[in-house]
Protein backbone atom coordinates (compact mmCIF):
# COMPACT_ATOMS: atom_id res chain seq x y z
CA UNK A 1 0.00 0.00 0.00
CA UNK A 2 1.16 3.34 -0.65
CA UNK A 3 1.32 6.14 1.70
CA UNK A 4 0.98 10.02 1.51
CA UNK A 5 4.67 11.43 0.16
CA UNK A 6 5.41 8.21 -1.54
CA UNK A 7 5.42 9.60 -5.15
CA UNK A 8 8.33 11.86 -6.73
CA UNK A 9 6.53 14.80 -8.48
CA UNK A 10 7.07 14.46 -12.29
CA UNK A 11 5.41 17.52 -13.18
CA UNK A 12 6.25 20.91 -11.78
CA UNK A 13 4.87 24.90 -11.43
CA UNK A 14 6.34 26.25 -14.60
CA UNK A 15 5.82 29.17 -11.55
CA UNK A 16 8.86 28.27 -9.07
CA UNK A 17 9.15 24.99 -10.21
CA UNK A 18 6.78 23.84 -7.24
CA UNK A 19 4.80 20.45 -7.19
CA UNK A 20 1.46 20.68 -8.98
CA UNK A 21 -0.87 19.25 -6.02
CA UNK A 22 -4.34 18.73 -5.63
CA UNK A 23 -5.60 22.08 -4.78
CA UNK A 24 -4.06 23.61 -7.74
CA UNK A 25 -5.73 21.46 -10.10
CA UNK A 26 -9.11 20.50 -8.32
CA UNK A 27 -12.68 22.09 -9.59
CA UNK A 28 -13.80 24.06 -7.21
CA UNK A 29 -17.27 24.23 -8.59
CA UNK A 30 -18.83 21.06 -7.00
CA UNK A 31 -22.24 20.12 -7.23
CA UNK A 32 -23.93 19.20 -4.17
CA UNK A 33 -27.29 16.31 -4.48
CA UNK A 34 -29.05 14.86 -1.88
CA UNK A 35 -29.94 11.13 -1.89
CA UNK A 36 -33.79 11.36 -2.90
CA UNK A 37 -32.96 13.36 -5.99
CA UNK A 38 -33.89 11.55 -9.22
CA UNK A 39 -30.59 10.58 -11.67
CA UNK A 40 -32.32 13.03 -13.97
CA UNK A 41 -32.04 15.84 -11.86
CA UNK A 42 -28.41 15.29 -11.45
CA UNK A 43 -27.54 14.76 -14.32
CA UNK A 44 -29.68 17.94 -14.82
CA UNK A 45 -27.62 20.10 -12.12
CA UNK A 46 -23.97 18.38 -13.82
CA UNK A 47 -24.58 19.12 -17.33
CA UNK A 48 -25.54 23.19 -16.13
CA UNK A 49 -22.35 23.26 -14.10
CA UNK A 50 -20.52 21.25 -16.73
CA UNK A 51 -19.00 18.82 -14.32
CA UNK A 52 -18.76 14.92 -14.58
CA UNK A 53 -19.69 14.17 -11.00
CA UNK A 54 -21.72 15.15 -8.03
CA UNK A 55 -21.02 15.29 -4.34
CA UNK A 56 -23.81 13.62 -2.30
CA UNK A 57 -24.61 14.83 1.14
CA UNK A 58 -26.94 12.77 3.11
CA UNK A 59 -26.99 14.04 6.85
CA UNK A 60 -27.46 10.21 7.84
CA UNK A 61 -24.15 9.28 6.39
CA UNK A 62 -21.11 9.54 7.58
CA UNK A 63 -19.50 10.83 4.78
CA UNK A 64 -20.09 12.39 1.42
CA UNK A 65 -20.89 10.07 -1.12
CA UNK A 66 -20.45 10.72 -5.25
CA UNK A 67 -22.49 10.11 -8.21
CA UNK A 68 -20.72 10.44 -11.44
CA UNK A 69 -22.20 10.19 -15.26
CA UNK A 70 -20.73 6.51 -15.55
CA UNK A 71 -23.38 5.69 -12.80
CA UNK A 72 -25.74 7.52 -14.79
CA UNK A 73 -25.14 5.62 -17.69
CA UNK A 74 -25.41 2.15 -16.11
CA UNK A 75 -28.58 3.15 -14.84
CA UNK A 76 -29.57 3.91 -18.07
CA UNK A 77 -28.39 1.06 -20.07
CA UNK A 78 -29.70 -0.81 -17.55
CA UNK A 79 -33.20 0.56 -19.08
CA UNK A 80 -33.73 2.30 -15.39
CA UNK A 81 -36.12 5.03 -15.67
CA UNK A 82 -34.12 8.22 -14.38
CA UNK A 83 -37.24 10.02 -13.14
CA UNK A 84 -37.84 7.16 -10.87
CA UNK A 85 -34.30 5.72 -9.83
CA UNK A 86 -32.59 7.79 -6.81
CA UNK A 87 -29.40 9.12 -6.51
CA UNK A 88 -29.37 6.83 -3.33
CA UNK A 89 -29.53 3.72 -5.38
CA UNK A 90 -27.12 4.57 -7.60
CA UNK A 91 -23.99 6.74 -5.66
CA UNK A 92 -20.88 5.23 -4.35
CA UNK A 93 -20.67 5.68 -0.91
CA UNK A 94 -17.01 3.88 0.29
CA UNK A 95 -14.69 6.30 -1.01
CA UNK A 96 -11.13 7.39 -1.03
CA UNK A 97 -10.62 11.10 -0.43
CA UNK A 98 -7.88 13.48 -1.32
CA UNK A 99 -6.13 15.89 0.60
CA UNK A 100 -5.49 19.12 -1.10
CA UNK A 101 -1.43 18.94 -0.47
CA UNK A 102 -1.52 15.66 -2.49
CA UNK A 103 0.55 15.92 -5.26
CA UNK A 104 -1.01 14.72 -8.45
CA UNK A 105 1.04 11.74 -8.73
CA UNK A 106 -0.48 10.56 -5.59
CA UNK A 107 -4.09 11.46 -6.89
CA UNK A 108 -3.39 9.48 -10.14
CA UNK A 109 -2.32 6.91 -8.19
CA UNK A 110 -5.18 6.35 -6.19
CA UNK A 111 -7.68 6.43 -9.19
CA UNK A 112 -5.54 3.81 -10.96
CA UNK A 113 -5.23 1.49 -7.90
CA UNK A 114 -9.23 2.17 -6.98
CA UNK A 115 -10.70 2.31 -10.42
CA UNK A 116 -12.41 5.53 -10.17
CA UNK A 117 -11.82 8.83 -12.38
CA UNK A 118 -12.60 11.13 -9.26
CA UNK A 119 -11.47 11.95 -5.56
CA UNK A 120 -13.36 14.02 -3.42
CA UNK A 121 -10.90 16.75 -1.82
CA UNK A 122 -11.79 17.26 1.78
CA UNK A 123 -9.59 20.05 3.68
CA UNK A 124 -10.91 20.90 7.36
CA UNK A 125 -13.46 18.14 7.52
CA UNK A 126 -14.94 19.97 4.73
CA UNK A 127 -15.34 19.09 1.06
CA UNK A 128 -13.49 21.82 -0.94
CA UNK A 129 -13.75 20.23 -4.88
CA UNK A 130 -13.72 17.57 -6.59
CA UNK A 131 -10.16 16.63 -8.87
CA UNK A 132 -11.09 14.06 -11.93
CA UNK A 133 -8.75 12.76 -14.31
CA UNK A 134 -9.38 15.03 -16.82
CA UNK A 135 -8.15 17.87 -13.98
CA UNK A 136 -5.04 16.44 -13.86
CA UNK A 137 -4.39 16.06 -17.83
CA UNK A 138 -5.47 19.45 -18.18
CA UNK A 139 -2.16 20.54 -15.55
CA UNK A 140 0.17 17.67 -16.51
CA UNK A 141 -0.31 19.51 -20.20
CA UNK A 142 -0.64 22.80 -19.35
CA UNK A 143 2.41 22.32 -16.83
CA UNK A 144 4.87 19.38 -17.75
CA UNK A 145 3.94 18.26 -20.42
CA UNK A 146 7.05 15.96 -22.38
CA UNK A 147 5.18 16.96 -25.71
CA UNK A 148 3.62 20.06 -26.96
CA UNK A 149 -0.31 19.95 -28.06
CA UNK A 150 -0.25 20.46 -31.10
CA UNK A 151 -2.77 23.82 -31.68
CA UNK A 152 -4.21 21.70 -34.81
CA UNK A 153 -5.81 19.24 -32.58
CA UNK A 154 -9.39 19.49 -32.95
CA UNK A 155 -12.23 18.65 -31.04
CA UNK A 156 -14.96 16.02 -32.22
CA UNK A 157 -13.42 15.29 -35.32
CA UNK A 158 -11.47 12.01 -35.99
CA UNK A 159 -8.19 12.22 -38.09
Amino acid sequence: MWRHGDFEPIVTSRFGGVPVQVKDGMSDVVVTVGPSHTLREAARLMRDRQVGSAVVSDPEQPGPGILTERDILRSIGAGEDPDGEKVSEHLTANLVFAAPDWSLEEAAAAMVRGGFRHLIVIDGGEVSGVLSVRDIVRCWTDDGAICDVPPSVSVGSAA
